[in-house]
């Protein structure tokens, strides 16, 4: 009897340690934000599913890229969410593989401007943003992104730095409205330069302006739809325009990792994210905008969001080219022109 219960426990830690071996680990790479959310939302319900170890790796897109730069001969990340732009940096840089969009069930259920949001097959976006100008409805009136330069508002203006995520899609629409829509952005940038004295800040982070909104000392500021939320909360009358020209953003994507080893469980993992489960999930919590067009949300949570095709496809993104392209260009010709 001794013998067979040493047998029996012998055959358990066997098979233990069997199902240890087996148990795949999927390393991600991706922003910092709201990363209690996505646990609770996205990567436990995963590991749950698919009975793997999901390792999670956080930082900026700087740090990240870099990171993968300096593994590529023996990559430690097997999928990534980056920009669009850094997409594409990626691909040149030989760091990501074309994404087989066969393997992804919920593809289809994608809104077109986030199936191959650089035309190379080498990304799919999972979440996007509109960017507009939210303003004080009893003070003026937006038609056109050119009325934020008018006399009688341009010294009521706070207008983003471009070196934040929203100056340049604000002055590439600023562009498109002058009828001078070229890649250096010289002819918006001249014009806010014209008026730097007249706008009241160029500012870096979109959460100070919520405050200086309830102040009366701005009345208007081009912004992200993230950063809504704050704006609904003040005790003044705040809409968000939508100008003749239409709005830009921003959008986030997956790629997969050339040379990981578990690109199979990568591309599970990205279509969990792209299921309409998964992206209702997020989109309640206000985490992202869902690129799934499937999602349906309440009116509440919807305002708060970039949502809907109509919204999807009103958005005028600057191609990821030119905005590797031209980066340091814009700084420069802004630091000549407005000085920040």
């Amino acid at each position: 009897m001794k013998r067979l219960l040493l047998a029996s426990a012998t055959l358990l830690a066997l098979s233990a340690l069997g199902v240890q071996a087996q148990q795949r680990t999927l390393t991600i790479s991706v922003y910092a934000f709201a990363q209690d959310d996505y646990k609770k939302l996205v990567y436990d319900p995963f590991e749950a599913k698919c009975g793997c170890k999901l390792v999670v790796e956080t930082g900026n897109s700087v740090e990240r890229l870099a990171k993968m730069q300096e593994n590529k001969a023996n990559p430690v990340v097997d999928m990534a969410v980056v920009s669009m732009a850094d997409a594409l940096q990626a691909s040149r840089a030989g760091l990501i593989d074309k994404i087989d969009t066969s393997k992804l069930s919920n593809f289809d259920k994608l809104y077109d401007v986030a199936k191959d949001p650089n035309g190379d097959g080498m990304s799919v976006g999972y979440t996007f943003y509109a960017t507009s100008i939210a303003y004080r409805s009893d003070k003026m009136k937006i038609d056109s992104w050119t009325d934020l330069l008018k006399p009688e508002y341009v010294g009521h203006v706070a207008w983003p730095n471009v070196t934040t995520n929203q100056g340049p899609p604000a002055l590439y629409m600023l562009g498109l409205a002058l009828g001078k829509d070229t890649p250096d952005l010289a002819a918006p940038i001249a014009a806010i330069g014209n008026h730097k004295s007249d706008i009241v800040t160029f500012y870096e982070k979109s959460s100070q302006l919520v405050q200086l909104m309830q102040q009366e000392e701005i009345w208007a500021a081009p912004i992200g739809r993230f950063s809504w939320a704050g704006f609904t909360k003040l005790d003044v009358p705040v809409s968000w325009a939508t100008p003749k020209e239409g709005q830009t953003g921003g959008m986030n994507v997956m790629v997969l990792t050339k040379g990981s080893k578990n690109q199979d469980l990568a591309m599970q993992f990205m279509d969990f994210w792209l299921s309409t489960e998964t992206q209702t999930a997020l989109a309640m919590k206000l985490v992202d905008s869902p690129a799934n067009k499937d999602v349906k949300l309440p009116d509440n949570i919807a305002n708060n969001l970039t949502y809907g095709e109509a919204t999807a496809k009103s958005l005028k993104l600057i191609p990821s080219a030119v905005a590797l392209d031209q980066r340091n260009g814009w700084v420069k010709e802004w630091n000549d022109k407005v000085g920040q």
